[in-house]
């Protein structure tokens, strides 16, 4: 197949999402297309930057949406390996030898949300890389090299939606709530985040980079969303020190 055949072909699938959702094609409809189009069972959008971790977009169902958390919670996995390395990460069978041992914690957690074999793919245009698309199935999965063109194609899709986003052209529905987080939205889950890393620095008297990483060890050892305890963190429920057990203030506020 052409390379420009195959394109229009993904964005005929794309537009028919959104077609079917009354609403502005955006990032959402690029996974549900990709799920309908490909032996995958959900897929997952995150907005990424060397800078700042990374944002979920979007997700497909509750199982792809856990894994874009877990990623950005645990900082490994196949979507940041594809995000630093700029090339797809490609896992079959999550419960073969050949996952990389510094999955170890995020291996063992996908595996019980369900995931089996997951697949992530870069959106890169030249130096640009603004995120990365993931897909999952709950079975053993192997793409053949039709099915990966595809995926690729869907990738570098989302990335030219990506880099055009407009905050008016985030996929809501026509005279409805946004089906998915929408840009504005985004801006201000990132920056909730950003504000909470810095209150930490503070608390602690460390850098942005370890106080990050303390916010998201206390949120994955919770069972918590990372934006749901940057959230606490900003409004005072919940303060940290350095040298006692992070604890919720509740009774202060």
């Amino acid at each position: 197949m052409r390379p420009d055949s195959r394109s229009a072909r993904i964005q005929v699938l794309v537009a028919e999402q959104a077609a079917f959702r009354g609403a502005r094609v955006g990032v959402v409809d690029v996974c549900a297309a990709a799920v309908a189009a490909l032996p995958v069972g959900g897929a997952g959008l995150s907005a990424m930057s060397k800078t700042a971790a990374s944002h979920p977009l979007c997700s497909t169902d509750d199982i792809s949406g856990r894994l874009e958390e877990l990623q950005l919670t645990l900082g490994e996995g196949p979507c940041v390996d594809a995000f630093t390395h700029g090339s797809a990460v490609l896992t079959p069978d999550l419960l073969t030898g050949a996952v990389p041992d510094r999955w170890v914690v995020f291996a063992d957690a996908a595996l019980e949300a369900g995931a089996r074999a997951v697949f992530a793919l870069p959106l890169q245009m030249g130096a640009i890389s603004p995120g990365v698309l993931d897909l999952y199935a709950d079975v053993p999965t192997v793409l053949d090299a039709e099915e990966l063109a595809d995926a690729l194609a869907f990738a570098d899709l989302a990335t030219l939606f990506l880099l055009d986003a407009r905050i008016d052209e985030t996929g809501a529905p026509a005279g409805g709530a946004p089906a998915d987080r929408g840009f504005e939205d985004l801006g201000g889950y990132r920056a909730e985040i950003d504000q909470a890393t810095g209150m930490l620095a503070a608390q602690l008297g460390v850098g942005i980079d370890k106080a990050f990483v303390r916010l998201r060890a206390y949120a994955f050892t919770r069972g918590r969303r990372l934006a749901d305890v940057a959230a606490d963190v900003v409004a005072r429920r919940l303060r940290f020190s350095p040298d006692t057990e992070s604890r919720r203030t509740d009774e202060e506020t």
